[in-house]
């Protein structure tokens, strides 16, 4: 676990924040966000957090390496991967893997059991890129071990996203004047994305987590839709939510994160979902490896080969379960499906836009199924029941209505109709509508919009002394 809530607001967050402002070096700000980096990690992981350290040092090698000739540039390359790979697969994976091998004939390996690193999928897709983007000559080699040291540890984003390359805030580890109105921005966004987890993941969570706990031969269609389409709002509040407060706290420290969500679930197909969900892990693959097996340059079949590859990968990356390389491949179909559809196949209309978008809806729906799911059995029997096909007698059937009934209570409605409607870009169009406003409107509305955050703020601070909150889905990964 890391910091607790009330522990990280209240105590940890703010002492931080004094800190740095009252610092006047800029090197020795650094050296207090890498010191209070390493605290927070080290409080959840204290025995790993040497590990990562090491694996950071390595990476800081692995890169010096790229001044030297050719053939030493190569091998710093295949170092890294190979490093950071194998941690993956060690920590994350080993167990996984065995488990899949003892299923082979006469084969009977012992399950090794290792505890896994919070956040180890994003601090070492972060250092490859490092080392493959010096290779490339994208970025110059960083010769300060510390600043390396600051780039992966640094704690808004350490141990769930986004994933921040390098050479996107290669100047702000050097240069980050402070600057007032972006640390009020940024406590804002920071704001936004604790309401989003509190107020929206949470609670509509608890509609998800019954749908999903009830036992397959007692599952109804109107449960599993409805337990579905919680989860699949749960998820996005949830890690869009941590994105928020990861942007709003870089914001606070002078860096600028790229945004890591833009509004998915209004797409109209799975391909545009993809582009607009978990962006910096899209992009993540799409440079390090779609483009690198050869995208879409080397025909239609080795593009839809390729898709499946980055896709299965995906999958595997976000668990060692087959229910996400299933997720990962199901997504992949979808995509291969809608690449063989010409674009120009169906003109725009509003009507078309319509079906298109319950199209797209319906297939994450499907999708995130799997990805809730203990196993590919609990995910069969919830996509039968969706489709009418469940098993459940007629008392069953009462008693499981019943249950979901009693959970829709006027604030459970409130905050589901609250969900649906924040999916939608409500922040970008009011903006668009104040830019043609006057100076006075737009002053008057920032006021009210630093107001209406602090008043959320208390209002997080209740569902906090609830004891209702649930740690993030993305600190898995």
């Amino acid at each position: 676990m890391v910091f607790s809530s009330t522990t990280f607001l209240f105590i940890f967050l703010p002492a931080v924040l004094i800190l740095y402002y009252l610092i006047p070096e800029k090197h020795c700000r650094n050296a207090l966000l890498i010191l209070v980096s390493l605290v927070f990690y080290a409080y959840g992981e204290p025995s790993v957090v040497v590990l990562m350290v090491i694996s950071i040092l390595a990476n800081y090698v692995f890169g010096l390496m790229m001044a030297g000739k050719k053939h030493i540039r190569i091998m710093g390359l295949v170092f890294s991967v190979i490093w950071n790979l194998e941690l993956l697969c060690m920590y994350k994976y080993a167990g996984f893997f065995t488990e899949t091998i003892n299923h082979l004939p006469f084969v009977t390996l012992p399950i090794p059991e290792v505890k896994l690193p919070i956040g180890i999928s994003f601090f070492t897709f972060q250092a490859m890129s490092y080392v493959i983007d010096v290779y490339r000559g994208d970025i110059q080699i960083q010769k300060n071990p510390f600043k390396l040291l600051l780039y992966i540890t640094l704690f808004p984003q350490l141990i769930a996203g986004p994933i921040v390359k390098y050479k996107d805030i290669e100047n702000q580890l050097s240069e980050r004047p402070i600057d007032f109105e972006q640390t009020a921005q940024g406590i804002r966004r920071f704001i936004i994305g604790v309401a989003k987890k509190l107020i929206i993941a949470d609670t509509v969570a608890v509609m998800a987590d019954s749908a999903f706990a009830m036992e397959n031969e007692k599952l109804i269609c109107s449960c599993a839709w409805l337990g579905a389409v919680c989860y699949t709002l749960q998820i996005y509040f949830d890690f869009s939510g941590y994105s928020d407060m990861a942007l709003g706290l870089g914001k606070m420290f002078g860096f600028t994160f790229k945004e890591n969500f833009n509004y998915p679930y209004c797409s109209g197909s799975v391909t545009e979902f993809w582009r607009r969900w978990h962006i910096s892990l899209s992009t993540w693959f799409k440079e390090y490896l779609y483009i690198p097996l050869g995208g879409n340059r080397k025909g239609k079949g080795r593009t839809i080969i390729n898709k499946w590859i980055v896709f299965f990968l995906t999958g595997l990356w976000h668990g060692a379960s087959w229910t996400f390389v299933i997720w990962g491949l199901l997504n992949g179909a979808f995509l291969t499906l809608e690449s063989l559809i010409p674009k120009d196949r169906f003109k725009r209309n509003f009507f078309i836009d319509i079906l298109k978008h319950i199209y797209c809806m319906g297939a994450v729906v499907l999708c995130f199924v799997v990805f809730r799911a203990h196993d590919m059995t609990q995910a069969l029997s919830f996509w039968k029941a969706m489709f009418g096909f469940s098993p459940a007698e007629m008392a069953q059937r009462e008693i499981s209505f019943s249950l979901m009934t009693m959970q829709l209570n006027p604030l459970f409605l409130l905050t589901l109709g609250m969900a649906v409607i924040f999916t939608f870009p409500v922040k970008p169009w009011i903006e668009s509508k104040l830019q043609t406003a006057g100076q006075k409107t737009q002053k008057t509305f920032d006021v009210l919009a630093y107001m209406g955050s602090m008043a959320l703020f208390g209002i997080c601070l209740l569902y906090l002394s609830s004891g209702a909150y649930s740690p993030f889905i993305y600190l898995n990964f």
